[in-house]
C-alpha cells in the first residue's frame, strides 16, 4: 500500500467525509488510501450529513456510503498524514499523539493553500452556502495535495 491519508474533523459528518471523498476522487487511480474520522464520538456508524452528501453529489462525488468513525490512537500508526480541518481538532490530535513522530504527521488541511484562512469552518449549524464554501476550500487544498503527491511520485 502506498501513502495513507486521514481527514479529521469533530463529528466526521460534514467536513472530513467531504475531504475524504474529494481527495479520493482526485487520486482515483493512484496507490493512496484515504479515510476520515472525528475526534468526537457523536455520530459513530452514521452516514455523513445529508448536506455534505448533497454538495458532494452536486460535484459528481458520492460519499453516501461512508460511515462515521471516531479517531483512534492506532490511526497515528496506520496513517502517513493526518489532516485536521481546524485548530481545535489539530490541537486535540497533537495532544493525543504518543510522541513527536506521531505529532509530525498532523497538519491543518488549509496549510496546503498558503493563504490567510487556516481553518475549514464547521458548516453544521449554518445554511447551504456554508457547505459550498467548505467544499470549495477543501477542494482547493486537496488539489494541492494531489499535485504534491504526483510530483513526488515522479522523482
Amino acid at each position: 500500500m502506498g501513502m495513507k491519508i486521514l481527514m479529521v474533523c469533530l463529528g466526521n459528518i460534514c467536513r472530513s467525509p467531504l475531504a475524504e471523498g474529494i481527495l479520493r476522487s482526485k487520486l482515483e487511480n493512484q496507490n493512496v488510501f484515504i479515510d476520515s474520522a472525528g475526534t468526537g464520538g457523536y455520530h459513530i456508524g452514521n452516514p455523513p450529513d445529508i448536506r455534505s452528501i448533497n454538495i458532494a453529489q452536486n460535484h459528481g462525488i458520492d460519499i453516501s456510503s461512508q460511515k462515521c468513525r471516531q479517531f483512534k490512537i492506532k490511526d497515528f500508526e496506520d496513517f502517513d498524514l493526518i489532516y485536521a480541518m481546524d485548530y481545535a481538532n489539530y490541537n486535540n490530535l497533537i495532544n493525543k499523539a504518543p510522541g513527536l513522530k506521531e505529532q509530525s504527521k498532523v497538519r491543518l488541511l488549509l496549510e496546503e493553500l498558503d493563504g490567510p484562512v487556516m481553518e475549514v469552518p464547521d458548516p453544521y449549524y449554518g445554511g447551504k452556502d456554508g457547505f459550498e464554501e467548505v467544499y470549495s476550500l477543501i477542494d482547493m487544498a486537496c488539489e494541492r495535495i494531489r499535485i504534491k503527491l504526483n510530483s513526488t511520485d515522479k522523482s
